[in-house]
């Protein structure tokens, strides 16, 4: 049975609140215990620590949903700001969300639509098509006869965003978890909080779909649902039913491994053009946001996080790709300040911990030859590295312009590695990376 749901501002900030409490407690304990002296046995224990706090965000995060679940999910998939632990645990929050009680979803579809669901819909399902950090979708079918999904954003959420954010950055600072200064950690949460925003109102994200299907009008392989504008508003947004396979169902009986190819060269290709060419990307890549067809169709989800780039911010990128692919370090270091990644005022950065990184990152990139994706484990040498970044923690910051390109090519890489994708992507680079488009 699904919990009931938190939807008033005082009642979130109340269980927000509880968990600010518990975190700072915690903290306080652990500092503690560190004044007291210090050994191997104390990073054991902060760890230990560090997981059981972790573990209360993602309970409330996850009952709470809305920005705060939301922000978790980001957190998950920048891990450059957050101990390790909380990546970790965050990442339970990619996972659907349970979903709120349907007598809820009624309410907040009869209340912006203002008819009775008898009268909108001949049929809406009781049951979840999916539940996700800012709302649900379920099936309907429309009077005249087409099958259609509902999505319906939660009670309250549009209104605790503010809040619920400045809660969170409240907990995350007396759980002693933001190191990093005070500047950057208000630019992350304010381009957070425009996303967000953004993501709130679905009439936006109604605008978003029809900008992306003008720009992959030419890829007849991108599949697109179509707005029902007569049934949408700020907080429902009713679309047509686009099927496919979800990420768990495709398998060898449904598709074969050339098939699995041509989708994981049409995912890079779809991911490049977005960045290089229209300099507009879909924001939150995760699983549940892509289907596909034994065709090699991808069908795209969820536009409420589009993320449109400066021109100077893709092509600062463009040039840090470019140069780390020719080992020119001295001009990747320069291209990250452009992009805003490194600490201008800093000594620049060792070359041999440029080439390090380089070296994992490019796995994918090396050669010719078919990379297999399934096998990838750039993800384990990331975190085997981790450490060193303390070295350098003062010279480097989040890229807040360009967190979401991150963000999307850390969802693609799961995506590729899920699908079991083996191809050769470094021709494809290099074009997108010296062509002007």
């Amino acid at each position: 049975m699904a919990k009931k749901p938190v939807t008033t501002r005082s009642g979130r900030f109340l269980r927000l609140a509880g968990m600010t409490a518990s975190m700072a407690g915690q903290y306080a304990g652990q500092r503690a215990r560190r004044l007291m002296g210090g050994g191997p046995e104390d990073d054991a224990a902060r760890s230990e620590s560090y997981t059981r706090m972790a573990e209360g965000i993602v309970d409330t995060l996850g009952d709470l949903k809305g920005a705060v679940m939301k922000v978790g999910q980001i957190a998950s998939q920048t891990q450059d700001f957050l101990p390790r632990e909380f990546s970790d645990a965050l990442q339970k929050l990619q996972k659907e969300a349970p979903p709120m009680p349907f007598e809820t979803i009624l309410q907040q579809i009869e209340t912006e639509l203002g008819r009775p669901v008898a009268e909108l819909y001949e049929y809406l399902d009781e049951t979840p098509y999916a539940a996700a950090s800012i709302g649900q979708v379920h099936r309907a079918r429309m009077h005249n006869g087409d099958h259609v999904i509902v999505k319906v954003q939660y009670p309250g959420v549009d209104e605790s965003c503010d809040s619920d954010l400045k809660q969170l950055r409240l907990a995350l600072r007396l759980g002693g978890l933001l190191k990093m200064p005070k500047e950057s950690v208000d630019q992350l949460f304010a381009e957070i909080r425009v996303r967000l925003k953004e993501e709130l109102d679905y009439e936006n994200e109604a605008r978003n779909i029809a900008l992306f299907q003008e720009l992959h009008q030419d890829d007849d392989w991108i599949k697109i649902p179509t707005v029902v504008d007569s049934h949408s508003t700020r907080k429902v947004l009713t679309m047509e039913l686009v099927e496919g396979d979800h990420i768990s169902e495709v398998t060898p009986e449904h598709y074969d491994q050339d098939t699995i190819n041509l989708i994981g060269h049409r995912i890079f290709t779809m991911m490049a053009d977005e960045l290089f060419r229209h300099r507009c990307i879909h924001g939150d890549p995760h699983a549940g946001n892509f289907a596909f067809r034994p065709d090699g169709s991808i069908v795209l989800y969820d536009f409420g996080c589009v993320k449109k780039l400066k021109p100077e911010i893709v092509e600062a990128y463009r040039k840090a790709l470019l140069s780390a692919l020719e080992k020119d370090y001295a001009a990747l270091d320069k291209h990250l300040i452009a992009l805003g990644a490194r600490v201008e005022s800093q000594p620049a950065v060792d070359e041999a911990y440029y080439a390090m990184w380089r070296d994992i990152l490019i796995k994918p990139f090396r050669g010719n030859q078919p990379y297999d994706f399934a096998q990838a484990d750039i993800h384990m040498d990331v975190a085997a590295k981790t450490a060193t970044v303390f070295k350098y923690l003062d010279y480097f910051k989040p890229p807040v312009e360009s967190i979401f390109i991150d963000r999307m090519i850390a969802g693609h890489y799961w995506m590729m590695k899920r699908l079991g994708v083996q191809a050769a992507f470094r021709e494809d680079l290099e074009w997108y990376l010296k062509e002007k488009l």
